[in-house]
């Protein structure tokens, strides 16, 4: 049986994976690892089909140790006993354990000292927050590193890469693909490449050669494969980043009708991410002090949505949205922070008055350091008035209240009461 197109295409060393260059990019730590051969036992977390896998590989392909690959829901104990003799006889065995989290208490007692003499590296790779999902004592002894999606470019590299080569893609079939085709395939899987190159596999194995001879990979046949439409693009492709920027432009226009159908655009493109990204920015930015409750939900909302995955997700969502186009409104926050970070950046800082100057150290009272400072529990009502801006900005005043609602109505009573007494 011939094996899968992402399986195929998985790198054999460390300098073929696709993205993660925080981790194994030149002078990274697990390119360090590689490099010195002293591998340690690392949990790899982050959704599916960004490159957990591939990174075990490439890591056992680099060192030239042997590689396994156990999944700790599936495989039993006896299964790991072959590991541990393979590993007691050729030496190091890199163990790739899938769905790390679910090992059970059995196994991991018989795996711990196989770990603690280095005769196991363990790769756990899980999709689960293992600081949560992970017993600590597999944690405690393995480093862990969150992978990220990849992103549309690197995806579209890799895909590249499989329709070029001949020993282990598919360059020796006669494919033809617009630049606009792959980018849907890069777009739609919404970073997880292996759902990309299967995909284009299956666009390449389920479409008949023409009467040239070649196969040509159309949009349709594209968005068939992926079971994702793709939306209205222009030639630069720039209609994904309109479609963003019209979904929070029309919630802080208070449009809820073009704030669901943007949000539904950009779900039926597989833009889960990109989506719950933008209506936590919105929420902070758009909605802010005029509904705090409200932006604490929408942070609800998107962590379940995340966690439930598409086509749920669409459920917690539409909550978020529906409510933050009909919420009050206020930008003040942003508004005072980006005045604040302005006059940095033109130079307007000033030194820190002494009054409020670090006492923590030898010498600091010598130096002025804290003299004069009025410590407001020691007064009524916990306030007294004191210059906390340096004399260069004393003045300065950067939140403005937009009043919108009773809670920024009550921040503006209390920010009158401490400004003018």
């Amino acid at each position: 049986m011939n094996k899968p197109l992402a399986y195929r295409m998985r790198p054999q060393t460390i300098d073929q994976i696709v993205g993660q260059e925080h981790l194994v990019g030149e002078g990274k730590i697990i390119w360090r690892m590689v490099k010195a051969r002293q591998l340690s036992s690392m949990i790899l977390y982050g959704p599916p089909g960004i490159g957990k896998t591939s990174i075990a590989s490439a890591i056992a392909g680099s060192t030239k140790y042997a590689f396994r690959m156990l999944n700790a829901a599936t495989d039993t104990k006896k299964d790991l006993q072959i590991v541990v003799e393979e590993a007691k006889i050729s030496g190091t065995v890199v163990l790739l354990l899938d769905e790390v989290h679910r090992l059970d208490k059995p196994k991991q007692d018989f795996l711990l000292p196989h770990l603690e003499n280095g005769r196991i590296v363990l790769i756990g790779a899980t999709t689960e927050n293992p600081y949560i999902s992970i017993h600590p004592a597999i944690r405690s002894r393995s480093q862990i590193f969150e992978l990220q999606p990849l992103s549309e470019d690197q995806i579209a590299r890799a895909l590249e890469r499989a329709l070029s080569d001949k020993e282990n893609g598919l360059g020796k079939v006669p494919v033809k693909i617009e630049s606009i085709v792959l980018s849907h395939f890069s777009r739609a899987t919404g970073g997880d490449l292996r759902s990309a190159l299967n995909a284009l596999e299956l666009a390449v194995q389920s479409t008949d050669k023409t009467a040239e001879g070649s196969i040509d990979i159309t949009l349709q046949v594209a968005e068939e494969c992926l079971q994702r439409k793709v939306m209205t693009h222009d030639k630069d492709g720039d209609a994904h980043y309109n479609v963003i920027s019209a979904l929070q432009k029309s919630i802080r226009g208070s449009d809820v009708h073009a704030s669901l159908h943007y949000t539904a655009r950009l779900l039926e493109a597989g833009d889960l991410k990109v989506i719950c990204r933008r209506l936590i920015v919105t929420a902070y930015e758009d909605i802010g002090l005029a509904n705090p409750a409200g932006v604490s939900r929408v942070v609800q909302a998107v962590e379940a949505a995340e966690k439930i995955g598409l086509p749920e997700a669409r459920i917690p969502l539409a909550n978020a949205v529906i409510e933050m186009c009909l919420s009050p409104k206020s930008n003040s926050a942003i508004s005072a922070i980006d005045q604040a970070l302005k006059d940095i950046r033109d130079g307007k800082v000033g030194e820190v008055p002494s009054h409020l100057k670090d006492t923590h150290y030898s010498g600091a009272e010598q130096l002025g350091s804290g003299k004069g400072y009025r410590f407001p529990h020691d007064h009524d009502q916990h306030w007294i008035r004191q210059q906390y801006l340096p004399d260069l900005i004393k003045d300065r005043r950067y939140y403005i209240p937009a009043g919108t609602s009773k809670f920024e109505e009550a921040l503006t009573r209390q920010l009158d009461k401490y400004d003018n007494k």
